[in-house]
């Protein structure tokens, strides 16, 4: 079973077939063994030409660590974490030195872009390894369902005899190819034979024929869903909530066939964990006129208010609609996606007062906060912010215990031993993965854990990654 919850069992390692019945018949001796496939674990989207890290990054680790740092990261760290973290995922990098051909830490990076909801870059993973073992191609036809490319899966799934589907996903798969008769022929078969559950056989027999069942009450919704059952339950017409339902789940509401309210929803829950682009949130935005009040109505004509006034660079319109627009971003905490937006573009806007200061924490929050923090040196904001944009805080002045703990990592304190240690013996992805996780228990209030969190990614050279973390850290309520 994968750490994730809601992957479908839609293929099995056992086939389908019916065991041998006798055992009396004698046949020669025959040993047979399967040779073992190479690793999937060096399989990455991203060379280090583009990551900046070595290739060794794991071979030194051993892989059931590594696995289990993977498994334990946390989904609702800090934007700047969660970006890194994709790098770490999404590297091209040696296996570890145990690792064995069925790739576990290959499989734990894939679960885990599946945690953070990045489907497209899960599913390009598991294409680039070939999905052809019953862990990855469940993965890859659990994802196909859900992007909308379950047609390629299920023709790639009658190719591939060896990789069993399970009952309800051998009729799914018939049924989307179009042979509805073989499909009806399945499903009565396998429930004569008690195959299937009852559960299945109810979705599936509307799945195959919904007019049979116009005007019956709908299916009570199942208590774990996965990727089939919840396609089906909207090709029946009776769509499940994705609000409560994994992250992953919240890309079926984008399409322009979902409520633009619900569009909402889901474009601001996976901007949360950037699993969409600034652009794609903009353009849900404003795609309509909110036609009520309250809550994420109000969100999204403030977000249109702000978008008009910047479109039509009128400084005065902007400063008057600027409050609005950033504290519907804060609400939805889809502050980066909105500073990448406008962040650069503000900076160019003769504004003064309040409206400035909002401009100039919006701009450190985007990738040009070190253009930003020079160009404010002498404009009378707040000078520890500056400091970190910089990256020279050794006479900044901090008065609180958060900026003493960011100060104290860029002021000379030595990374922790146990981490410098980990350096040390070429474990630099299970060193970085360990300070993620300090990093993220430091934010909810162990002070010294974000210092060594930080020292360890500038002493490794990634000083664009704990520069980001701190601003991050300093400017971005994530108390509630």
């Amino acid at each position: 079973m994968s750490a994730i919850e809601w992957l479908s069992r839609s293929v099995e390692e056992a086939p389908l077939y019916e065991p041998p019945v006798t055992d009396s018949a004698q046949t020669p001796g025959v040993t047979v063994s399967t040779l073992a496939a190479p690793s999937k674990d060096p399989v990455g989207l991203l060379p280090n030409a583009v990551t900046g890290l070595p290739r060794t990054i794991w071979s030194a680790s051993d892989e059931a660590v590594l696995v289990d740092l993977v498994r334990a990261e946390s989904v609702e760290m800090l934007p700047a974490l969660q970006d890194f973290l994709k790098v770490l995922l999404l590297a091209e990098a040696d296996p570890p030195q145990d690792a064995g051909s069925e790739g576990a830490l290959f499989l734990s990076r894939v679960d885990k872009l599946l945690d953070l909801g990045a489907l497209e870059p899960a599913k390009s993973m598991i294409e680039q390894a070939t999905p052809d073992t019953p862990q990855l191609f469940r993965r890859w036809f659990d994802v196909a369902l859900l992007t909308g490319t379950e047609d390629d899966a299920c023709a790639a799934m009658g190719k591939t005899p060896s990789i069993a589907p399970t009952y309800p996903a051998r009729i799914f798969c018939l049924a989307r190819n179009g042979d509805w008769p073989a499909a009806a022929l399945t499903l009565n078969t396998h429930r004569i034979l008690g195959d299937i559950t009852e559960q299945e056989e109810a979705l599936l027999s509307r799945f195959l024929d919904p007019d049979l069942y116009e005007g019956e009450p709908p299916l009570t919704a199942p208590t774990r869903v996965s990727p089939l059952t919840f396609r089906m339950h909207e090709a029946i017409g009776e769509p499940l909530i994705t609000a409560n339902l994994p992250l992953a789940f919240s890309h079926a509401d984008l399409r322009a066939t979902t409520a633009w309210k619900s569009q909402l929803e889901a474009a601001e829950r996976l901007a949360r964990h950037g699993a969409v682009s600034e652009n794609v949130l903009l353009k849900h935005y404003t795609a309509r006129t909110p036609a009520a009040s309250g809550g994420i109505w109000d969100r999204a004509e403030a977000i249109q208010r702000f978008d008009v006034a910047m479109t039509a660079r009128d400084p005065q319109s902007v400063a008057r609609n600027l409050p609005a627009a950033w504290e519907a971003a804060e609400d939805a905490r889809a502050e980066i996606q909105f500073a990448k937006l406008y962040g650069a573009a503000l900076q160019d806007l003769p504004l003064s007062g309040d409206a400035a200061r909002a401009a100039f924490r919006i701009g450190l929050l985007s990738a040009d906060y070190e253009t930003v923090a020079i160009a404010a040196a002498d404009a009378g904001f707040d000078p520890f912010l500056i400091s970190i944009a910089r990256g020279q805080m050794s006479g900044a002045r901090a008065t609180t215990p958060r900026a003493r703990a960011i100060q104290a990592a860029f002021t000379g304190t030595p990374p922790p031993a146990r981490l410098q240690t980990l350096v040390d013996e070429g474990k630099l992805g299970e060193a970085l993965l360990r300070a993620l996780a300090l990093f993220d228990a430091g934010a909810d209030g162990d002070l010294r854990s974000v210092t060594d969190a930080l020292t360890l990614l500038r002493t490794v050279g990634l000083e664009d990654v704990a520069r980001r973390a701190a601003l991050q850290l300093m400017i971005l309520d994530r108390s509630a």
